[in-house]
């Protein structure tokens, strides 16, 4: 089956099998920081952004992407950099395997809620698991951080 799409602002023409997941055409891509979690959509570990939403990558067809533009982590490496330096800075991490996804949501929460509630950005991440921390560091960060957003602003 043939799809074409904007993967990090490249367009791409390529053939596919149709039950091809999104997770799988993007890291054969070269994208990475896209990871094979839990696959079963509980972990935010595949997180990319589709037509400027985050979605789950393991449960996301490649066709449903046709036509589309997709955003990994790869594609916004300033803005990236910048909110897992601040997270890191804010000592919101420890192994640091899910920052990929958490990062994604983050980018993506930052443009689309203007000025979050904290039980908005609570539900905004709520999808993103990890196996190292309580919580409660990343949100402190993640408030931090939008809120220096907002200041800089």
């Amino acid at each position: 089956m043939e799809i074409s799409l904007w993967l990090n602002n490249v367009f791409i023409k390529d053939n596919i099998a149709p039950n091809t997941l999104l997770l799988d055409y993007v890291r054969s891509k070269g994208c990475y920081s896209v990871k094979r979690g839990c696959e079963t959509s509980n972990c935010g570990l595949c997180t990319v952004i589709l037509e400027g939403k985050p979605v789950l990558s393991c449960s996301t067809l490649a066709v449903r992407a046709n036509g589309k533009h997709v955003i990994t982590m790869e594609g916004l490496q300033e803005e990236a950099a910048e909110v897992g330096g601040f997270l890191a800075d804010q000592g919101s991490e420890q192994c640091g395997f899910c920052s990929p996804g958490f990062i994604m949501n983050v980018i993506s929460m930052s443009k689309e809620l203007k000025d979050p509630t904290l039980e908005e950005v609570k539900g905004y991440l709520a999808g993103n698991l990890c196996r190292c921390t309580g919580y409660q560091s990343q949100l402190r960060a993640v408030l931090n951080y939008l809120n220096a957003k907002k200041e800089a602003k």
